[in-house]
């Protein structure tokens, strides 16, 4: 399977869920280091030969409770069972504890600085990453009440709206937007041609 990780959401926990769409995008630890590398989690270089299957289970699995996090709040009608949501912000939190990747300032060759980390990077770091994104968008209550649910067809995504006005109503306007304008084009030449 072939894929370009999407970064159009406006947070980097939203991106993640974008992985389950329009099929999961997460299949290989090979599919979740080029994830990790796009979102900007490490540097380019940063080896992460050490991403094993278990790095999989728990990137989803972190994914599965933003999910269940951030739906509700982007629904005007979706109510979350209090269980299941605290349970989820429990593991959250949880996922969220441990120290990110710490960053460094390396001179290359020619002398210009790039970042670098300290340390290989662990499973735990890189879960706290996207956890702590996750805290920093259900605790802003600006970001929060710019949650949308993508209005395409089957389209599960959620992204903040940061457009004017806040009408925005697709995840993408050249994927769902796009369809969207085909299909209602395609119905109102049939409704003509009737």
């Amino acid at each position: 399977m072939s894929y370009t990780p999407r970064f159009d959401c406006g947070h980097l926990c939203l991106d993640l869920l974008a992985t389950t769409h329009p099929e999961e995008q997460l299949t290989t630890p090979a599919h979740l280091r080029r994830w990790i590398t796009a979102a900007a989690l490490v540097p380019e270089a940063t080896p992460l030969d050490h991403i094993t299957p278990d790095w999989l289970t728990a990137f989803r699995e972190l994914r599965g409770h933003i999910a269940g996090l951030v739906h509700p709040a982007a629904s005007l009608t979706t109510r979350p069972d209090p269980d299941a949501y605290d349970a989820s912000l429990a593991r959250l939190n949880d996922l969220a504890r441990p120290a990110p990747p710490a960053p460094r300032a390396v001179r290359t060759d020619t002398g210009v600085l790039t970042r670098a980390l300290a340390h290989t990077p662990d499973r735990a770091a890189l879960l706290a990453v996207v956890a702590r994104d996750t805290v920093e968008l259900l605790t802003d209550p600006v970001a929060c009440a710019s949650l949308r649910q993508c209005a395409g067809d089957n389209c599960p995504l959620v992204y903040v709206d940061t457009s004017r006005g806040r009408r925005r109503r697709w995840c993408s306007s050249e994927i769902c937007g796009n369809r969207e304008r085909v299909a209602r084009h395609r119905r109102r030449a049939a409704v003509s041609r009737a």
